[in-house]
């Protein structure tokens, strides 16, 4: 794709300083531009590779005066980092404007499609399935019976949509998520063995949710798995079953949270945290990276710790344990001293 910087002002609503008819075909740092890429510049710290990059065309701000000649062809607006954000989200919208059923593919009679519909090759869609408008599905995705799938929605390569799951509008599914495997629920029998209980529940996503790469969201045992409006799971992260999780929280990778567990609103979890069952988290919690939740937590907590404590408290105790073997070598003297006495 090849745009003007003249058709990049106008997307923007900015100022031209230099040739309007350069063109630009790639996107980069300011610091690593080249020829026919587009840049910006945002941070006072990097004013000085406005002068040396090679990128045809810059994103300054309206405020930007250069001291020296640049040779960047400049497009002055109000907010840089936000007018490449938008540059960012534009091109990306191109890039994924996909049309058409590819083959082999196979996609049931009873699926209804909306419009500018894209299924890549190699994919399979159930019975009985509903597809709304602006819907991109990847190669290699499997889409299973009953599944419901909103409007403006992608659903990128090997992902896999278990029967029966409900996905809403302007969803971001990546390579190799799973929604809807079964949750991990076993009776224990007298000898020793477990007896599978059947999953008979679904999965719920709500509206401009992200479901990052091989992550998992497991289907209720009964009722359904909740994933409300706005949530971002990261890569490789485990959902299990019966879980909600409320509006706008963010979760980084590697987190496991346990079965029935409920998660409020706007909480921001970091990578590698462990939640245990039948928790609920309150709203606006923070829990530091590599924590252990064995506890229910109440709005507005920070905690850290493995079991999980208040993130203050952590700190100040974690600068003691730091200095332990000092602290030990100091108690050990001070034994000597009395005992000697």
């Amino acid at each position: 794709m090849k745009f003007t910087a003249a058709q990049i002002a106008g997307i923007l609503e900015g100022e031209i300083v230099g040739n309007p008819d350069v063109v630009v075909f790639k996107l980069s740092k300011i610091e690593e531009g080249t020829d026919g890429s587009l840049t910006f510049l945002s941070n006072p710290k990097y004013n000085n590779y406005i002068y040396s990059t090679q990128a045809s065309v810059t994103i300054v701000n309206a405020s930007f005066t250069p001291d020296s000649p640049v040779f960047t062809t400049m497009i002055k607006v109000d907010d840089a980092y936000g007018a490449f954000t938008k540059i960012l989200t534009f091109y990306d919208q191109v890039k994924h404007n996909k049309q058409g059923i590819e083959q082999p593919s196979v996609m049931s009679e009873s699926v209804v499609y909306g419009e500018n519909f894209y299924l890549g090759s190699f994919s399979y869609i159930g019975n009985s399935v509903k597809i709304g408008d602006n819907v991109k599905i990847y190669p290699n995705c499997f889409i299973g019976d009953n599944v419901e799938i909103g409007n403006n929605v992608i659903i990128f390569a090997g992902a896999k949509i278990y029967s029966d799951s409900k996905i809403g509008n302007y969803c971001n599914i990546h390579s190799g998520a799973i929604i809807g495997a079964d949750g991990f629920g076993f009776a224990p029998n007298e000898d020793g063995t477990y007896s599978k209980i059947p999953q008979i529940g679904n999965v719920i996503i709500g509206d401009y949710v992200d479901i990052g790469a091989a992550t998992t969201v497991d289907r209720a045992t009964m009722g359904s798995t909740i994933i409300h409006n706005g949530v971002k799971l990261d890569n490789q992260i485990q959902i299990a079953h019966n879980v909600e999780i409320g509006e706008n929280t963010v979760i980084a990778a590697q987190t496991g949270v346990a079965g029935s567990t409920k998660i409020g609103q706007h909480c921001m979890i970091g990578g590698q945290v462990g939640i245990s069952g039948h928790l609920t988290i309150g709203n606006n919690v923070r829990i530091q990276a590599q924590s252990g939740i064995g506890r229910s937590l109440k709005d507005d907590e920070t905690v850290q710790g493995s079991p999980a404590y208040n993130y203050t408290d952590y700190s100040k105790s974690y600068v003691h344990f730091k200095n332990l073997p000092k602290i030990i070598g100091e108690l050990e003297e001070l034994k000597k001293k009395i005992e000697g006495n």
